[in-house]
This record gives structure tokens, C-alpha cells and sequence, in this order.
């Protein structure tokens, strides 16, 4: 690995403080040394961090540093890049307290990462309920973090979600939107655009060359030729032909019931399927606890834990850190690659 990527830390968000973020961001740094983890910046509230590891019971110095001198400190030392609540958040009550400071961990995340001082983002879960009470405008992490890309550089981002497992790469089309609204958002341009989007980062950031990508039918069967809904026919396989002919080695739809043996996977790079949990199901059975979220169309690498904030696991000592340890060295390995390339 080059002198640059090791000098560059990632850049890792606090999450919502009440959930479980804290207490995997700890495990991850405790556990450095024997992983051989690629050093990171935890960007938050030090006073919360310092209260969550006193009540897991665990030794956590922390050393308030900017990005640029953290990967100096991480072997002795947790570095963070403060951003405060200003106020006390107990472990599993979240709180409107502490909107901004989650908000302004995910901002200097990015910021910082578009300057090229972080080599990556990686994000800790977040509970949009909070911030939608807060003000939050954003459907979502994914959404907000291509509104913050496109602030940065001035250029549209599509944002597309990738869980990446030991087993599997799954790509949702439409993702967190009602099932009764997928066949109306379902458009060929918007199949077109992920299948695209997923062609060009597999081949620049994953190194693969020439992605093999499975298209999931939307009804049974793949529609069976119209008998069982007519989107398969006349928008998924058009918008297939359309994705083929711009030299991407994209085929289907194919019955989604069929693509997730063994032999089915072997045979693709990813699954581009038409919803959140046609694509979501079928990445967790296969990796629950390692898999990692993946933002593929931004200008920047972004990985976070698959998992949610799991409120009432927060502060207990048994939240699981494998997602979190994934994502860390999943987001190191696509800098590295990154680096090479420049």
C-alpha cells in the first residue's frame, strides 16, 4: 500500500449517538492491531464516545485531532475530529438533541473526503426518524450524501445502493418507496442508469473488468411473457437490449425465485434487481453479519454497516462490530485501488 493511502485516514461518521454506532466505532478501534485496520478519524462527540466506552467498561483514549495528523495518533490513541451535541444522549433514547451534531458529522465526512484529506466515508447508522422531526429533508443517508457530492462539485450525482457480501452483490433499483409504488417508478432510464452506474464502478473501483450483471424480473416468473404482468416484457427486457447495446454485459430478466443459489451467483458479478427487498433479503441471509452498504455514483468511495441503529442493543456490550469492520476494510481496499490509479 502507497505512503499516500496509509497517510490518509477514512473518515468515520458518528451515527445517531443513541444507537450502536458508538459502541462498534469502540469495538473497531480496541481490535486495530490484531485486524490491522487502516487507520480512521471518528467524527462526533467525544464527550458521548468517552460515556459510552465507561459504561461498556472499556479503556478508550481518545485524542482530539484535525484529519490530516489523525493516522499519527491511531495507534495509541482514537482520533476524533469533534463535532459536539451539546447535550447528554443516553444510550438507546435518541433524541432531537442531537440532529445537528449527526448532520455535521455526515457534512465534515464528505467535505473532507472531496478535498482529498479522508480517503473514504464510512458511515455509521442514523435513525431518519430523528432528523426528519429535526428538519430533515432527505429520504434518506444515500440521498443526502449525493445532495452533499453534488453541493461539493457541482455535478449531478445518482446515488445507488450495493450491499456487498461474502457471497453476493445486490444492487434495489427503487429502494425506499411503498410496494405498491415500484411498477410506477420502475422506467426503462432508471434501469438503465443503475445497470450503468454499476458497469462503471465495478470495473474502476472494484477492479473487475468486464461486470457481469443479472437483471431480476418484477413479477413471478419474470411475468412469464405477460401472463403474470406485462413490466418484465415491455419495460425491464427494453431497457436490458438498450443497457447491451452500450457494450455492458447485462442479461435477463430473470425469475428472481432462481437467481440466488449457488450455481445462479456464480454465474454474475451482481444482481440488479427491481426492489428494496427483493435485493435486500437474499444479501443479508447470505451475510447478515459481514455484509456491507456500498454507494456506488458518488465522487467519492462510501461504505457503512447494513444494519440499522438497533437502539436497544446500544450500550449492552453485545452489539456485533463485523458490518462496521467490513466496511472499514472494504472502504481501504477501494482507496488503495483508488490511489493506484492516479
Amino acid at each position: 500500500m502507497s505512503v499516500i493511502v496509509v497517510e490518509r485516514p477514512l473518515a468515520l461518521t458518528q451515527g445517531d449517538p443513541a444507537g450502536i454506532g458508538l459502541d462498534i466505532a469502540i469495538s473497531a478501534w480496541l481490535k486495530r492491531t490484531d485486524l490491522g485496520l487502516h487507520p480512521f478519524i471518528y467524527i462526533g462527540d467525544p464527550e458521548a464516545l468517552a460515556a459510552r466506552a465507561r459504561l461498556l467498561g472499556e479503556q478508550l483514549p481518545l485524542r482530539e485531532t484535525d484529519a490530516k495528523d489523525a493516522w499519527k495518533h491511531f495507534d495509541q490513541a482514537l482520533p476524533v475530529l469533534p463535532v459536539a451535541i451539546g447535550s447528554v444522549i443516553a444510550a438507546g433514547r435518541p433524541h432531537i438533541a442531537a440532529a445537528r451534531s449527526i448532520v455535521g458529522s455526515i457534512e465534515a465526512a464528505v467535505s473532507l473526503t472531496v478535498q482529498g484529506i479522508t480517503a473514504a466515508v464510512v458511515t455509521n447508522p442514523i435513525a431518519k426518524s430523528v432528523l426528519y422531526e429535526a428538519g430533515f429533508k432527505f429520504t434518506g443517508h444515500t440521498e443526502f450524501l449525493a445532495d452533499l457530492a453534488q453541493r461539493a462539485t457541482g455535478k449531478h450525482c445518482r446515488p445507488v445502493m450495493m450491499l456487498v457480501g461474502p457471497k453476493l452483490r445486490a444492487i434495489p433499483v427503487t429502494i425506499h418507496i411503498p410496494l405498491a409504488d415500484v411498477p410506477r417508478r420502475l422506467t426503462a432510464d432508471v434501469i438503465i442508469e443503475t445497470c450503468s452506474i454499476a458497469h462503471h464502478d465495478l470495473r474502476y473501483r472494484f477492479n473487475i473488468a468486464s461486470p457481469r450483471i443479472a437483471v431480476a424480473g418484477l413479477n413471478p416468473h419474470a411475468g412469464e411473457d405477460g401472463a403474470m404482468g406485462t413490466e418484465d416484457r415491455d419495460v425491464i427486457a427494453p431497457a436490458i437490449e438498450q443497457v447491451r447495446a452500450r457494450g455492458i454485459n447485462a442479461f435477463g430478466p430473470l425469475p428472481a425465485d432462481t437467481m440466488f443459489h449457488d450455481d445462479a451467483r456464480s454465474r454474475y458479478d451482481v444482481a440488479v434487481c427491481m426492489y428494496h427487498d427483493q435485493a435486500l433479503i437474499p444479501a443479508k441471509a447470505l451475510g447478515f453479519d459481514d455484509s456491507v452498504n456500498v454507494t456506488l455514483g458518488l465522487p467519492f468511495i462510501r461504505t457503512s454497516p447494513d444494519h440499522g441503529t438497533a437502539f436497544s442493543l446500544a450500550g449492552t456490550g453485545i452489539a456485533r462490530d463485523t458490518s462496521l469492520i467490513a466496511a472499514l476494510r472494504l472502504a481501504s481496499r477501494l482507496a488503495a485501488h483508488e490511489a493506484q490509479q492516479n
